[in-house]
Order: C-alpha cells, then structure tokens, then sequence
C-alpha cells in the first residue's frame, strides 16, 4: 500500500509543479528555447519532489513483487488510481462527473473481490496445513 501512496503523491506533487507560474511560463515559450523549459522543469523543486517519489515507490513496489503474487498485488495499483481522482477533485478542484465516480467504484468494488479472493485461499491453506499436522499426531 506504501507504493500506491508514494506513486499517488508522486502524480498529485507532478501536477501542481507543471502547473506552477515559473513551469507554464518557461512551456509557453518553449517554441523560443526548449531546452531552457526542460531546465526550469527539471530543476523545480516540486518535480524533483514527484520523481522522487516516483523512484521509492518503484523500490517499494520491487520489495512488494519479492514477497507477494503478482496476481495479488497488482490489483492494489488501481487503488492509486482511485487516489489519484480523490486528489484531483478534493485538492486540486477537479470536476468529478457521475461517470468518473461510477469508475472509481467499479475499481474499489474489484480490488475488495480480490481481497476477499486472496484471504479466502490464505484461509484454506492454513486450514489445509493445520489438517495435515493434525493427521501426523
């Protein structure tokens, strides 16, 4: 859940740099000085905040893979994404039309089927061990 934070934070954080006065002024005359944007972008606090976060969620996100299901885990990611539109609408004003709403429920309504899923099969194999323990005595 860590690297979902980190990766929600990351967009939240990259959004509000490019939107910043000194980023959309160096992009508005872009045309005149590319590489002078890629500068004022690349060195703006917020952005280099956002890829930092971007980075230690991608550690995060390697220590998660080492320990747990692909199947299992990847689900999760759609949990930023329901992150992501609460934080353009709460924080950043964004619109949130009944559509977008019906979506983001639709990915929590999956992400609890796989939970579900996954406790169900941790429970059988823990009954299943304690069975074959039992059997032994």
């Amino acid at each position: 859940m860590t690297s979902v934070l980190l990766s929600a934070a990351a967009q939240l954080i990259l959004k509000i740099g490019m939107s910043s006065a000194t980023v959309q002024g160096a992009l508005a005359q872009s045309e005149q000085s590319l590489f002078r944007a890629a500068v004022v972008i690349a060195t703006s606090p917020l952005i280099i905040l956002g890829l930092s976060c971007f980075i230690l969620s991608a550690v995060v996100w390697l220590l998660v893979l080492a320990h747990v299901d692909l199947s299992t885990a990847y689900p999760f990611i759609g949990l930023g994404l329901v992150l992501t539109v609460a934080s353009g609408y709460f924080i950043l004003g964004e619109p949130m039309p009944m559509t977008k709403l019906v979506g983001v429920g639709a990915i929590v309504f999956g992400v609890v089927l796989i939970g579900l899923s996954v406790s169900s099969k941790d429970r059988t194999e823990k009954l299943s061990g304690t069975l074959v323990q039992t059997s032994r005595l």
